[in-house]
């Protein structure tokens, strides 16, 4: 579709994929319009796998003109976790001048009604899905994980991820009725008559905070649902991974004014090395709407200071998978050792915390000690990561020095059950490679209820994990409900051939409001969820105060503003 189309084009372009995503989040079952495979690009306009590569590179070194109003710099500064020079240069703007051209635009799209506005942004996800090789070379050197990781969670993962937004968006928006009809009778007297409307208006300029590992999967719920509902957006990234969002704002911009929208609906702001630009965004009156995904810290700060704005946060938790027993020993091994690993740990769903009765626990090929699983497990992912090539196409780089410094602190918490080693790119010299360390601690119930927290209760972000010992697996679910309601959680996992500790599981997830996974043996894994089926986080415990996706997400983003006129 050409420049200068109509909204009702588009709509007649993009309505039935909405309508199945809106089938998919009520029915829950398995759908994506996205290809995960990177050989289904290429065809009908999208780029190739050469030609999305050509594209990133022709990026590097050069300024990305978007055209906003109130550019007065130009500010970069990205270096890969790969050790390449991403080298991109982005506008850096006056934010009193920014500001109000995006309310400007604001009238216009909240009177294009909901359905529209799904349509433009269908429009806006199909086209940065044709370019999703180009987006997975930036995903990937921003965030270090490997190719294929950035080319899936970083592309049609990614684009799931706002397409779903986009869907509870329209649901939420278009569950009461545009117009009404009130008659209210009055026995011999004429009834009392009003004709109603009722308008989604949307709250005003929306700021999506973004964040270094995950730009596009972390980004788009929060943008797309903030312009579905009606809102401007704002793009502030992550200083090390301002390149996938900025690409993104650029194809909003495009996308809008073809569709006879203000492009500033869609804004990007770069930051200055130390300018810590967030702050002072968040607590302006014309911000009404927050996303962000980072740090606990600042996302308690948000959540106090922010106060004119919706503050939608995901933090940090402490991700725990009990070990009772189980049936398939060798599976569960294998799918544990897969989650310690794909990418070196650096995702909010990967297990830390590793709950095992120190009597040891009943598998299928016979009773294991405590240490004995330990150190199998050790085994599994020495196995999974022996071979360089396949290490690097699972571990990606280790995003920031911070990570690092953790990773080489962890043997100095315990007894070190695994090691890390430094593994060689060959395709990028430059990048820093490493491999998890699994850490023995004591979990007795005297060491997390005392004065001195325990190592493991402290998230560890990064390929740190901790084999921790309890003494049976009532103490484990007691430990579970500590570590979730004082520390929060995304994930939590389980193994048991128990229906008593399975029940018990979900009663200490449900209490404590965490999503639970059992007996993972198989091809999926507890840190990794799908669009439309899976929610990601809860909102109830302190890991997050909002899920991905529900109607809660979307729903406050909007307010319906009633106008009644005599009948």
């Amino acid at each position: 579709m050409t420049a200068g189309f109509t909204t009702a084009q588009l709509i007649e372009k993009h309505r039935p994929t909405l309508d199945q995503a809106l089938d998919a989040i009520r029915t829950r079952a398995y759908w994506s319009p996205h290809p995960e495979h990177p050989k289904a690009y290429g065809e009908g306009g999208s780029l190739s796998a050469a030609d999305g590569q050509a594209a990133f590179e022709a990026l590097r070194g050069k300024r990305l003109e978007l055209d906003q109003p109130g550019t007065v710099g130009w500010t970069g500064g990205e270096v890969s976790p790969y050790g390449i020079d991403v080298g991109v240069e982005y506008p850096h703007a006056d934010l009193d001048v920014l500001l109000p051209a995006m309310r400007a635009g604001m009238a216009a799209w909240r009177d294009a009604g909901p359905e529209a506005r799904a349509a433009v942004c269908v429009e806006i996800l199909s086209r940065i899905s044709a370019r999703t090789h180009e987006f997975a070379h930036a995903v990937m050197h921003t965030s270090g994980q490997a190719f294929m990781m950035a080319f899936q969670a970083g592309g049609p993962h990614a684009q799931d991820r706002g397409l779903e937004a986009v869907a509870y968006a329209f649901a939420e928006q278009t569950r009461t009725p545009q117009t009404a009809d009130w008659s209210k009778p009055q026995g011999k007297r004429d009834p009392l008559e009003l004709r109603k409307a009722f308008i989604a208006a949307p709250r005003g300029i929306s700021l999506l905070i973004g964040c270094n590992t995950f730009p596009t999967w972390n980004g788009y719920p929060g943008l797309f649902a903030s312009l579905a509902t009606g809102n401007a957006v704002l793009v502030k990234p992550h200083p090390r991974a301002v390149l996938p969002l900025a690409l993104t704002v650029q194809v909003a911009r495009e996308a809008l004014r073809d569709a006879g929208f203000d492009p500033n609906l869609v804004a990007l702001v770069a930051e200055r090395p130390g300018e810590g630009i967030a702050k002072t965004l968040a607590v302006r009156p014309e911000i009404r709407i927050i996303d962000y995904t980072g740090s606990t810290a600042f996302g308690d700060w948000l959540e106090a200071n922010a106060r004119q704005a919706q503050v939608f946060t995901e933090k940090a938790g402490v991700n725990t998978v009990v070990i009772d027993s189980t049936d398939d020993y060798k599976g569960m091994l294998g799918n544990l050792a897969f989650s310690l690993s794909l990418y070196s740990g650096q995702m909010c769903t990967t297990p830390q915390n590793l709950l095992i009765p120190r009597d040891g626990i009943t598998t299928d090929a016979g009773p294991k000690s405590f240490d004995e699983v330990v150190a199998d497990l050790a085994a599994a992912v020495g196995g999974l990561l022996g071979d360089d090539a396949r290490a690097n196409a699972l571990l990606g780089a280790i995003v920031n020095p911070q990570v690092g410094e953790r990773l080489d602190a962890a043997p100095g918490l315990g007894e070190v059950a695994l090691a890390s080693r430094t593994v060689a790119n060959p395709d990028f010299p430059g990048a820093t490679v490493r491999t998890p360390v699994i850490v023995k601690q004591d979990g007795a119930r005297k060491q997390w209820e005392g004065t001195e927290e325990p190592a493991y209760l402290a998230e560890c972000f990064g390929p740190v994990s901790f084999a921790v010992a309890v003494d049976s697996t009532a103490d484990a679910a007691d430990l579970l409900r500590h570590t979730i309601r004082e520390k929060g959680a995304m994930t939590v996992g389980a193994y048991t051939t128990s229906a008593e500790v399975e029940r018990l599981m979900e009663e200490a997830c449900l209490e404590e409001s965490a999503q639970l996974s059992l007996n993972l043996t198989g091809g999926v894994y507890v840190n990794q969820t799908a669009a439309f089926s899976d929610f990601h986080g809860t909102g109830g415990n302190p890991s997050a105060n909002s899920t991905l996706c529900d109607g809660a997400f979307v729903a406050t983003r909007f307010r319906m503003v009633e106008v009644r006129r005599q009948g």
